[in-house]
């Protein structure tokens, strides 16, 4: 008996190193090692180096998209098609994305989609290089990025607390890399289209997507802690239960929690009015009056103001998050309405900076809150639904950002999306469950473990 007892503890001890095993293979992190794990550790920082390599070649993108349609005759509404393609594509299959991502490597599928990319955008630099630049070739080109992009996403939410405990500080340290990235993004793309040509950024824009797929593939990815995610025993690409099934589920948890699709329902209406139209409006309204540079300079100055809210979100940990980042989001009202006054290139710099640091603080709270307050089994799924209904509308504000602007005037536009800006935020904090939800990230002192998710305790509903 005794000895049956210690084979059994011996196959017990063995299914445990199992479950800590390391996705990629090439290393052992065990489950322990994970919970004592600090924010900054060599995975975490390939990750960190990743995102934002990827995040200074999409900030880039805007300049290239309208520096380069602009060149061979086309309008805003080009620019806003040519966005709209990307975010459509993405918008539209990024649910299905987060179902896939539940089911295999997110690591992998992210290097695959960053793959892809690189391909893309080289094809992007050589159609510029050549002159041959027609409309829908770019429009098709961005949808293949949109399709990449919805493979790629989901995995990012399920990858940050699996490489810290820490989660606010994993979010804040990367939305200040990309807040870095999109500060440097612009202006280098300013100086590539001034001294070279919009070929000269796509190829860059590749080169970054071709930096991240090397990082993550280098990187060592523990798998979530036993009994919050797949099953060890079962390989990921064979989980059991129909992709429908799983679809199903995932909506589910998503309309359980009224805090989660009462910030999606208020931010459909912030994409339509709001951001949809501000980005090439913005960009098409400064390249036109002020030249690329001066769009590669505001632009950098949304960036240095996003670098802004990402520090005071590293510092400042508020009990009710969301309510806290609704109120820095009116700070957002700054970026369109400097732009549509027609105010001078500082002024605009000025708007630009304190939008972005609302919006990189808010951007904090609210992936922290999703990350903390769902289960991690259906997180990837969960937060894909978020994406899928964050961006729905953003390719409607896009498309229809052109045809608005040649009826009332660009300015016009872009006046009414700074007014909005005020509304959303307004409407944020008018929800009680979006005000009053209270955080669920905490460590217990001296341990470095997070405490159970007050958010997961009994009913999952909030």
């Amino acid at each position: 008996m005794a000895s049956q007892g210690r084979a059994e503890q011996e196959r017990a001890a063995r299914r445990a190193a199992s479950r800590a095993g390391v996705e990629s293979g090439s290393g052992t992190v065990t489950g322990a090692d994970r919970a004592a794990r600090p924010v900054w550790s060599r995975d975490f920082a390939l990750f960190f180096v990743a995102r934002a390599v990827a995040r200074l070649g999409d900030t880039m993108l805007p300049v290239a998209l309208a520096a380069g349609l602009l060149q061979h005759g086309y309008g805003a509404g080009a620019v806003g098609l040519a966005m709209a393609a990307t975010a459509a594509a993405f918008a539209g299959l990024v649910v299905f994305g987060g179902v896939i991502a539940d089911r295999f490597s997110t690591r992998r599928l992210m290097i695959g989609a960053d793959l892809v990319r690189l391909g893309t955008q080289s094809l992007s630099a050589a159609l510029f290089w050549s002159g041959h630049v027609v409309l829908w070739e770019i429009c098709a080109i961005g949808l293949v990025n949109g399709v990449a992009g919805a493979v790629f996403q989901p995995g990012v939410a399920s990858t940050v607390p699996r490489l810290a405990t820490d989660i606010q500080g994993a979010n804040g340290a990367i939305r200040i890399a990309e807040s870095a990235a999109q500060l440097a993004g612009p202006a280098l793309a300013g100086l590539l289209v001034g001294f070279a040509s919009p070929g000269g950024v796509f190829a860059a824009h590749a080169a970054t997507y071709g930096v991240s797929a090397l990082c993550l593939l280098l990187l060592r990815l523990p798998p979530p802690a036993p009994g919050d995610g797949t099953p060890a025993s079962a390989p990921a690409g064979h989980r059991t239960g129909a992709f429908r099934a799983e679809l199903a589920e995932g909506w589910r948890e998503f309309r359980a929690r009224t805090w989660l699709w009462g910030v999606i329902a208020v931010w459909c209406l912030y994409m339509i009015a709001v951001w949809g139209p501000t980005v090439p409006l913005v960009a098409t309204e400064v390249v036109q009056q002020h030249g690329p540079r001066a769009y590669g300079l505001v632009n950098s100055a949304l960036g240095a103001g996003t670098v802004v809210g990402g520090l005071i979100a590293l510092r400042l940990r508020p009990r009710r998050m969301l309510r806290a980042g609704a109120i820095a989001l009116f700070g957002f009202a700054g970026f369109p309405a400097t732009v549509g006054a027609g105010l001078d290139v500082p002024a605009m710099a000025a708007g630009a900076a304190v939008a972005g640091a609302g919006m990189s603080f808010w951007g904090v709270m609210w992936a922290t809150s999703v990350q903390t307050q769902v289960p991690p089994d259906v997180l990837n799924r969960i937060h894909a639904y978020d994406v899928a209904g964050s961006l729905a509308m953003m390719p409607v504000g896009q498309a229809l950002a052109g045809p608005a602007a040649s009826a009332l005037g660009a300015g016009h536009v872009l006046l009414v999306s700074g007014a909005i800006s005020f509304a959303v935020p307004a409407a944020l904090l008018a929800v009680p469950a979006i005000r009053g939800l209270i955080r669920a990230d905490t460590v217990t002192p001296g341990t470095g473990r997070k405490a159970t998710p007050l958010g997961l305790i009994g009913s999952r509903r909030g």
